[in-house]
């Protein structure tokens, strides 16, 4: 679980997931900002009601919009 005091300063800057494996963001409490970094950028408000999806190999990032509660599952797409 982070908050807006422990968020590891690697999601704040360009980030990834390694190949074959993706990740979902969940917010309990507060908004976070996730943007996605492709040729098309993304940005969206994630809310305990809007989980982002990062996918493989995709860069992104989070922005602090005040306080916030947030932790990031990690997936494998191998079986």
């Amino acid at each position: 679980m982070f908050n807006q005091d422990t968020v590891p300063p690697a999601l704040l800057n360009r980030h990834t997931t390694k190949a074959g494996s993706w990740a979902k963001i969940w917010v309990i409490s507060g908004q976070l900002g996730y943007k996605i970094l492709t040729e098309t950028p993304e940005e969206h408000r994630l809310t305990p009601d809007f989980s982002g999806i990062v996918e493989p190999k995709i860069f992104y990032c989070v922005e602090l919009c005040g306080p916030v509660e947030f932790y990031v599952e990690f997936y494998s797409l191998s079986s």
